[in-house]
């Protein structure tokens, strides 16, 4: 096991400062810079494990976690680009939230990130004129994290299902806290959106109010790359053959998808080079970090569902919430003597301890909305959305979303669910 020194955990601080302040006091530099910012801290983990602690392994692992990250990533932002939902009128409260509704359950066949990249162009129009970070937040809340809480398509369950996970596990046993949480948020949502709504009905035309519908989808032969993408995210065997797969699917897609699609959805690829270079910089800095908190796992002090629920959720917040979910999944095991490699002993702690991993599961699939970190998805939306010259919420005014809203929810879940 290895245990890198407390230093080291400092690169992944300044990290997550530089994303949240540099942005607000230094704009148009971090636009210009930010890359360099990434490079420069990544390198500090880099040179420590490969010179200091004799590591390279360790760096070859987590570089290889990063390539399939933004293989998957890279491809469904390539493929979804080319696939155009017409749609006409302007949305209120009620449709809006139908529309998160839908695109949660989508989630779990899409996955949190295929649905995320799909719906966000079709959700910007329909809100067009009266977009605000109330309705970047919530997508994000909803569509990007806890809606696919119940199939293991996205991050983080995609890593217990490789693990030994079965696949309909989470619908089964994570349907109750899914309930709660996606009830909760979609009526938090509706009393904000129809609060801000007021003033716009009045000056409003009533032909405009609320007459949203879908009018057509082009592009749909990228719907079959989109399915190659999914079903390559369950090959294991041989190495980087889901990776190839993924992006040769986005490479034909990109060359087949006509160029009046593209420009439809003003598609360009600055969104993905900015998620690419700061997720390198955040995947390299996160290896101390999570090294660290392994070595120490032990001494957390863990023994019901509730404070798994709590902790895997806190710590998913800041850390990406897919590693953070295996730690302490693995972590539960060991307390029982079993190896999250061995998937019979995962077989065995599934039944022994249901409720325990449901609270793992669904506090890294909840907390990990709670900031632009916590997953893959919400950093690609954020970029999406300001490269469309809406309103994307900053670090900390994404933060002011989701600590208020995801009080009570996460206080509703812990109390009928995990307490």
């Amino acid at each position: 096991m290895i245990e890198p020194h407390l230093f080291m955990l400092l690169p992944f601080v300044v990290m997550l400062l530089c994303i949240a302040l540099l942005p607000l006091i230094l704009q148009h530099h971090w636009e210009r810079y930010y890359h360099w910012v990434a490079i420069l801290l990544a390198a500090i983990p880099v040179g420590y494990y490969a010179l200091v602690l004799k590591q390279p392994r360790r760096l070859l692992h987590e570089a290889g976690d990063y390539f399939s990250f933004i293989a998957l990533i890279g491809s469904l932002f390539v493929v979804t680009g080319g696939i155009h939902i017409a749609v006409r009128g302007h949305a209120r409260a009620l449709k809006n939230s139908l529309f998160l509704l839908l695109g949660g359950v989508l989630a779990n066949v899409l996955g949190t990130t295929g649905a995320s990249i799909l719906l966000i162009r079709p959700w910007l129009r329909l809100n067009r004129g009266r977009y605000r970070a109330l309705h970047t937040a919530f997508f994000i809340f909803i569509i990007g994290n806890v809606g696919g809480a119940l199939t293991p398509l996205g991050p983080p369950l995609l890593l217990g299902y490789l693990k030994g996970v079965p696949f309909w596990w989470p619908a089964i046993h994570c349907l109750k806290p899914w309930l709660v949480a996606m009830v909760s948020l979609l009526a938090i949502f509706y009393l904000l959106d129809t609060i801000t709504s007021r003033g716009e009905r009045q000056i409003a035309c009533e032909s405009e109010d609320d007459d949203a519908e879908l009018t057509g989808i082009q592009g749909r032969r990228n719907l079959w790359f989109l399915g190659i993408i999914l079903l390559a995210v369950f090959v294991e065997h041989p190495p980087f053959l889901r990776e190839i797969l993924m992006l040769t699917a986005a490479g034909a897609s990109y060359y087949f998808t006509p160029r009046s699609l593209h420009q439809l959805n003003s598609f360009s690829f600055r969104p993905i080079q900015e998620v690419a270079w700061l997720f390198l910089g955040i995947f390299a800095t996160m290896v101390p970090v999570m090294d660290y908190m392994q070595a120490h796992a032990a001494q957390i002090p863990i023994g019901n569902a509730a404070q798994y629920f709590w902790i895997t959720g806190g710590l998913s917040s800041v850390l990406d919430n897919a590693p953070t979910y295996l730690t302490f999944v693995a972590t539960a095991l060991g307390r029982h003597g079993f190896s999250i490699e061995n998937p019979a002993q995962v077989g065995q702690f599934i039944a022994r301890e249901p409720l325990t991993l449901s609270a793992i599961s669904m506090g890294a699939v909840i907390f990990g909305a709670l900031t632009y970190i916590g997953n893959g998805p919400n950093f690609l939306v954020k970029s999406i959305v300001q490269q469309s010259r809406h309103a994307a919420p900053g670090f900390f005014g994404y933060l002011a979303y989701s600590v208020p809203v995801f009080a009570p929810v996460l206080g509703l879940v812990w109390l009928l669910v995990f307490r």
